[in-house]
């Protein structure tokens, strides 16, 4: 790998569902941006990026950029996100805020594979590719011109899935996301994982 390894958080939905944005939503004590833009930091990522729309927040250790065209879809966000890298950045960590129960690790896997020559790493949970993704900047160009309305890397995904390297992630959290209160009750309910001397998820 020959530059860093940005993290980018999609923060900017309204939360219709929820009737908060989704920035806003407290998970086990922490506002959703808070806790996505902290797996980035501790699965090591920097500089970590977090996309906001529907609601402006300030985010520590984070950049914040806002999306004037979020209602738009994801599409717009990612361009956004993107956009607000460093040169620098060799690939970037995409993780959505609304997956709360995904860990540092599993972004620990993908940057390991980056290093390791991949150019596209894809969490998997039993074999099915979700969220986080690592994209190589080699790529960016791709992924935006495929990205529209509320897609964002997929499309760019399953058309070159000859560059995907998919990363087993089924024991460093669950992609389970909150799109509801029932959702939120739900994942609420869920043991919170172990934690390490050090501070860090065990995987």
């Amino acid at each position: 790998m020959s530059g860093p390894c940005a993290g980018l958080l999609l923060a900017a939905g309204a939360g219709t569902r929820l009737g908060t944005p989704k920035a806003l939503l407290e998970f086990q004590g922490e506002r959703l941006a808070d806790r996505g833009a902290r797996l980035l930091r501790e699965g090591g990522c920097h500089p970590v990026v977090v996309v906001l729309g529907a609601a402006e927040v300030r985010v520590g250790g984070a950049v914040a950029v806002r999306n004037p065209d979020w209602r738009t879809g994801m599409a717009s966000s990612l361009r956004a996100g993107l956009d607000a890298l460093p040169p620098a950045a060799d690939a970037v960590v995409v993780a959505l805020a609304d997956q709360p129960l995904v860990r540092a690790e599993a972004v620990r896997r993908l940057i390991v594979a980056r290093a390791a020559g991949a150019a596209v790493a894809v969490a998997t949970y039993g074999g099915a590719p979700r969220n986080p993704v690592l994209i190589g900047r080699e790529h960016f160009g791709e992924v935006l011109r495929l990205a529209a309305g509320d897609a964002g890397a997929r499309p760019f995904l399953r058309a070159h899935p000859e560059l995907v390297t998919p990363v087993p992630c089924d024991d460093a959290g669950d992609p389970a996301d909150i799109d509801t209160v029932a959702d939120l009750e739900r994942l609420t309910a869920v043991p919170r994982p172990p934690v390490a001397p050090d501070g860090r998820d065990r995987p």
